[in-house]
């Protein structure tokens, strides 16, 4: 199942820069994993925004959800998510 994730990061002004830092190291580690198994297909940067669109391909919502409640920068996020399917007209069939 595809679907289009929209990750907004708000971490507050006062929060620690150390451990800001380790997170961002952890969150970047752990979206490489989950690039290079081809879980998380996708990433784009919003512009002038800390925030991302996303597509995940996963066999269902719970792993979804488990996928996201893992990342080390989700406590600071606020998440949108929109399930996806092909498009009849697109001209590839392996959902690029």
């Amino acid at each position: 199942m595809l679907f289009k994730v929209e990750m907004d990061v708000n971490i507050p002004l006062g929060f620690d820069p150390q451990e800001a830092a380790r997170l961002k190291a952890e969150e970047k580690a752990r979206f490489q994993e989950l690039q290079l198994a081809g879980t998380w297909r996708h990433i784009w940067r919003v512009v002038g925004q800390y925030a991302n669109v996303s597509i995940f391909d996963v066999p269902s919502n719970a792993e979804l959800h488990d996928i996201l409640m893992s990342l080390p920068l989700y406590p600071f996020m606020t998440v949108r998510v929109t399930a996806l399917c092909r498009h009849p007209s697109s001209a590839y069939e392996d959902d690029r």
